[in-house]
C-alpha cells in the first residue's frame, strides 16, 4: 500500500511541529511540506530525521506545489475555513484540529466534502483519553441532574472556555436530552466566580504556566459525587489520534465530527 501524502497548515505552531514529527516517523505517511504565515524560510528541516521539506507562507502555494492526499490544519477558525475550502475543492481530504468553528462552518465542510467525494475529520481534541472522558461523561449525564466542568490550560491559550469543554457540555446535554439543574447563587461577591453557564452546566477556565491541557467533569447528586478527569502531560499525547485521523479520513466521505466516531465507542 502506498504512503498517504500529507501537508500541514500551521506547521510552525506547537501542534503543527508535533504533527510534522509524528508524520515523519510513521511508515504509512509521507510529509510533503507545510505552510505557516510566520515562515521565514522556503524549507523546514524536521528534527526527527533532518529531512528538508518545502515551506510556504501561503496555503495556496502549498496546495499547488504539493499534491497531497491529506491536509492537516491546526490554525485559527478563519484560516481553517479558507484552507478547507481550497483543499476539498482541489480533491484533498482534510483533518482539522482548530476549535471555534461554527455550526455553519461544519455544515459547509460537510457539503464541500460530499460534493468533492472527500473525507473531513474535525475534532476538538485528539487525545484519546480526552475522547474517552467525553464518552463517559455522556453516559453519566443520563443519571445526574447537576454537573460542572473545570478545564485547565497553559497561559498562552487564546480562548476560554476551551473547545473541548464546550464540546463536552454539548455532548452531555444531547445525551441527557434536557438542561441540567443549575443551583442559584443568592450573592456573588466576586463576579464570574460561578463560571460561565450553558443550560445548567457551569464551566470554569484555569490559565496557568506549567499546564498543557486538563479537564475534569464533576457530577453531583444526593450524598455522592462522580468525577471524571483527564490530564494531558505534553502535546505528544495528541499524536496517536492525529495519525489515526489521517489514516482513516482517506477512507471516508463527508464530515466526521469528533475522534470518537473513529474509535468505535458504543453508546
Amino acid at each position: 500500500m502506498s504512503q498517504i501524502k500529507v501537508v500541514i497548515n500551521g506547521i510552525l505552531g506547537r501542534m503543527g511541529q508535533q504533527t510534522a514529527n509524528a508524520v515523519v516517523i510513521e511508515d504509512a505517511l509521507e510529509l510533503l511540506g507545510g505552510a505557516d504565515m510566520k515562515a521565514a524560510s522556503d524549507h523546514l528541516v524536521t528534527p526527527v530525521n533532518n529531512r528538508s521539506v518545502p515551506l510556504y507562507t501561503d496555503i495556496g502555494a502549498l496546495m499547488k506545489n504539493c499534491r497531497a492526499d491529506v491536509l492537516v490544519d491546526f490554525t485559527k477558525a478563519e484560516a481553517t475555513m479558507a484552507s478547507a475550502r481550497l483543499a476539498l475543492k482541489s480533491g484533498t481530504h482534510i483533518v482539522v484540529g482548530t476549535t471555534g468553528l461554527s455550526e455553519a462552518d461544519l455544515n459547509e465542510i460537510d457539503e464541500l466534502a460530499k460534493a468533492n467525494n472527500k473525507g473531513a475529520v474535525v475534532a476538538a481534541n485528539f487525545a484519546i483519553g480526552a475522547v474517552v472522558l467525553m464518552h463517559l461523561a455522556k453516559i453519566a449525564a443520563k443519571h445526574f441532574d447537576n454537573a460542572e466542568i473545570i478545564e485547565l490550560h497553559h497561559d498562552k491559550k487564546l480562548d476560554a472556555p476551551s473547545g473541548t469543554a464546550l464540546a463536552t457540555a454539548r455532548a452531555m446535554l444531547k445525551s441527557r436530552g434536557r438542561p441540567f439543574t443549575y443551583p442559584p447563587t443568592e450573592k456573588e461577591t466576586l463576579k464570574g466566580t460561578r463560571g460561565g453557564q450553558t443550560e445548567g452546566i457551569s464551566i470554569h477556565s484555569v490559565r496557568l504556566p506549567g499546564l498543557v491541557a486538563s479537564q475534569e467533569v464533576i457530577f453531583g447528586a444526593l450524598g455522592q459525587t462522580l468525577s471524571l478527569r483527564h490530564d494531558t502531560i505534553n502535546r505528544e499525547s495528541f499524536m496517536p489520534g492525529v495519525v489515526l485521523a489521517i489514516k482513516e479520513v482517506v477512507t471516508k466521505r463527508g464530515l466526521i465530527y469528533g475522534l470518537d466516531a473513529l474509535l468505535n465507542l458504543g453508546e
